[in-house]
């Protein structure tokens, strides 16, 4: 099973908010995922990040991909390097 940290899109129309999932990749987007591990609000100035450091590294460690989006994510937040 191929397991992927990506985002869920929640929120309103033109208003997006995203919480940081692990998911298996055949998931659809804002389907079934296995953990949340963080969340993500572009709106703000600057955008907020919330993630759970152990919980993302014990997934990188796994063997889960984090998306594009989800990396540069991590690196702001020095989740990752």
């Amino acid at each position: 099973m191929a397991v992927k940290i990506r985002l869920k899109r929640m929120g309103a129309k033109k208003a997006p908010f995203y919480r940081v999932v692990v998911a298996d990749s055949r998931s659809p987007r804002d389907g079934r995922f296995i953990e949340e591990i963080g969340t993500y609000n572009p709106l703000m100035d600057p955008p907020a990040i919330n993630v759970d450091a152990e919980a993302a590294k014990k997934w990188i460690a796994n063997g889960a991909q984090p998306t594009d989006t989800v990396r540069s994510i991590l690196k702001k937040s020095g989740v990752i390097e």
